[in-house]
């Protein structure tokens, strides 16, 4: 009899898992991949360890974390700097004078602005009724029409007319010469990929791999459940399935030593096909003789295919809420992470979230 069976190789359930067992609770994590790590997945390809499942940049704020995080493997200085092009133009990630310079060629933040302002008052938006009108209000035309429209309607397989206005809530406009993408005080890649690290969280404890939780589900193997999965799947559907967006990648190896130059550049223009071309040697700024790169095409998710990411708006949110009543009527259940608390989360909040979690278990 083990005291958790922890669905889930990812992030969350492997903090669960050492923390655990670090108490001297037995565990035996299981997940259905032939992996440990969830999507933070890396292989070494060519020599260059590849995101299997996309970009992974760890950023924090939360100094306790970033330390946690740093036990397990030594960190980088990689920087998320990202680059987008429309059409035959380029330009910097995030909005920033780079971009506006490029955009109208002008110097100063007061002419960004000045341009910016007027035109956002030239639409004479009051009350933005979706995504697209709401863009619109925040960074005018110029900045919508180039580096949103095409970029967010690949993302979401709909038009920005058709999508929801609480979706973008800011779009941070900077008015400094920064390209860097987070504010986050700390933020790196870990030497040697992000494999490493759940090798180490998981070192001495049971795990079994290619083994789906439903194959095992009737069986009285453990005091308690930490579930990671879908949580509509848990209860079979009940209400129905909660919708995702999926996310399909074309890998190549290409026999050049630098391929675009930047670990990610978004292509935010309707007519390519995929939203982002990822580099992944220059995460470890790596000088290989080849290179690896991934398309990513955002997809339109349907059952049996991979979640990435929740749509939360007010249908699913509503159902969401159901399943999380339903999930209080089972106290030998925790349900945690994306997938099981139906949420977007960054990997510092993942590994906080767990920690908390393995607080209240006590």
């Amino acid at each position: 009899m083990y005291d958790y069976l922890i669905v889930g190789a990812g992030l969350f359930g492997t903090v669960f898992a050492y923390e655990m067992n670090t108490k001297g609770r037995k565990c035996l994590v299981i997940d259905k991949r032939a992996h440990i790590g969830g999507n933070c997945y890396t292989e070494r390809v060519e020599g260059i360890n590849v995101h299997k499942y996309g970009a992974h940049i760890f950023h924090t704020s939360d100094r306790e974390i970033w330390r946690y995080v740093n036990q397990f493997a030594e960190f980088n200085s990689y920087i998320n700097s990202p680059v987008a092009v429309y059409k035959d133009e380029l330009y910097n990630l995030p909005f920033n004078m780079n971009t506006f310079s490029k955009m109208w060629g002008i110097k100063t933040p007061e002419e960004a602005k000045r341009i910016i302002k007027k035109q956002i008052a030239e639409l004479n938006i009051s009350e933005p009724k979706n995504l697209e009108e709401q863009a619109l209000s925040l960074v005018g035309t110029d900045v919508y029409e180039k580096l949103i429209k095409g970029y967010t309607e690949k993302q979401w397989g709909r038009k920005c007319s058709e999508l929801p206005a609480f979706i973008i809530n800011r779009l941070p406009l900077r008015f400094t010469f920064d390209n860097n993408y987070f504010n986050d005080k700390y933020q790196g890649v870990p030497n040697g990929g992000y494999t490493q690290i759940f090798e180490k969280l998981l070192n001495g404890i049971e795990i079994k791999l290619n083994t789906d939780y439903s194959d095992i589900r009737d069986e009285k193997i453990a005091k308690k459940t930490l579930y990671t999965g879908c949580i509509d799947e848990f209860f079979d559907y009940k209400f129905g399935a909660l919708e995702y967006r999926s996310v399909r990648f074309e890998n190549e190896i290409l026999d050049e030593e630098n391929y675009q130059g930047n670990a990610v550049i978004n292509y935010t223009s309707a007519d390519v096909p995929y939203t982002r071309i990822i580099e992944h040697k220059h995460f470890e700024f790596g000088v290989q003789p080849k290179t690896v790169i991934s398309r990513e095409y955002s997809a339109e998710w349907k059952l049996g295919s991979e979640p990435y990411y929740p749509i939360n708006d007010e249908k699913n949110s509503m159902l969401f809420e159901r399943y999380k009543a339903l999930a209080q009527t089972r106290p030998d259940v925790i349900f945690g992470g994306r997938l099981g608390q139906y949420r977007y989360y960054d990997m510092d909040k993942v590994i906080r979230a767990a920690l908390a979690t393995v607080n209240s278990e006590g």
